[in-house]
């Protein structure tokens, strides 16, 4: 199997990657652009593998495209290349549109046109995984779940750029007959997680004595889904599912953010009781505009057409994904004084 995957270096994308090549044993291409939150020292423990390559490319550049697919003649593509952070979206939208939007177009068109040229079984067996977000469907009431028919309704300029990547995707399918899936995936967490999001600026925020961010009172939910059960999913989804479907990826594990964030604390203060207690660094902070309410994925069809299931629970997952950002300091060191220092991101000026 010879897997390209786009935006590899990412935090999901390299989870994937590391999935793929180690467990697998796929031929993975990775093309990555390698923005400020792609790092290929996520990449390390299959760098050296015969069965992985990296070519640095962006997903705009359409001879590019065609050369390495051309090149690597990949089985499937599975697409994660992405601008990803809610907050950077306020105030750079221009970046989402141009890389969610008009890349993931450039990308299915270049996969088209290979795909047309493959011949008997290489043409059957070709899939293209767009893998996108719950954020599509906006924001949930108290009660309730996204399933897969539930209307797009999304809030935030990223939000609306994966909608648009997302609509873009299944009208190659209907109109052109690429047999392309779509995954719709809750809020991923986990180790190499680039430190601008929730978890690992919380983290390590706490190591460092910094206040914890918290927006708004704290009650936002989101489900939390640990990084490598996505990544197994990915991976079932693009050989076995249902070509022109959607499948909604889950951990079912719903949390408020101030939870959360309490949670990581009280375990900061197991692990370095030296500097407890960690939960008097929370500061609630002025709400994000635009910010949804609570997201939880229903991922039955997932569970029951497939067989996936998810391993980590929350308790579990956040443990282990403290104790990673204790023990690789080495990793995520040089992002901090050098990419993103843990400032406020998002802020809509007057």
């Amino acid at each position: 199997m010879r897997i390209l995957v786009t935006g590899g270096a990412g935090f999901i994308g390299s989870a994937l990657v590391r999935y793929l090549v180690g467990e697998v044993g796929a031929d993975v291409l990775n093309l990555d652009k390698l923005t400020y939150a792609g790092n290929l020292e996520s990449l390390a423990p299959i760098a050296g593998a015969n069965n992985y390559q990296f070519v640095q490319g962006d997903i705009c550049d359409g001879p590019k495209l065609s050369q390495v697919i051309a090149g690597f003649r990949p089985d499937h593509i599975m697409h994660l290349a992405a601008e990803s952070h809610v907050d950077r979206s306020i105030t750079g939208a221009k970046d989402f549109i141009e890389t969610n939007v008009m890349g993931t177009f450039v990308l299915l068109e270049a996969a088209r046109h290979y795909w047309s040229g493959l011949k008997g079984e290489a043409k059957a067996d070709f899939r293209f995984l767009h893998v996108s977000t719950d954020e599509v469907y906006g924001s949930l009431g108290e009660s309730g779940l996204f399933g897969e028919t539930t209307p797009y309704d999304p809030s935030s300029p990223y939000a609306a750029s994966k909608a648009a990547a997302d609509h873009l995707a299944k009208a190659w399918h209907r109109t052109y007959g690429l047999p392309v899936l779509v995954s719709n995936c809750s809020n991923n967490y986990g180790p190499y997680h680039f430190p601008e999001k929730l978890i690992p600026l919380s983290i390590i925020n706490a190591m460092e004595g910094q206040p914890l961010p918290v927006y708004g009172d704290g009650s936002n939910i989101r489900d939390w889904l640990h990084v490598e059960d996505h990544a197994r999913a990915l991976h079932l989804i693009c050989a076995k599912g249902r070509l022109g479907e959607t499948y909604n990826v889950g951990g079912r594990n719903e949390r408020r953010n101030i939870d959360v964030v309490r949670r990581i604390c009280a375990l900061m203060d197991r692990l370095r009781p030296q500097s407890s207690p960690h939960d008097r660094l929370i500061t609630f902070v002025t709400d994000r505009p635009g910010h949804d309410r609570r997201y939880a994925i229903d991922a039955a069809k997932l569970e029951t057409e497939l067989g996936w299931q998810a391993q980590e629970t929350f308790d579990t997952g956040i443990e282990k994904t403290v104790r990673w950002y204790l023990d690789n300091e080495a990793w995520w060191r040089p992002l901090r004084g050098e990419v993103y220092a843990g400032e406020r991101l998002g802020i809509v000026k007057a």
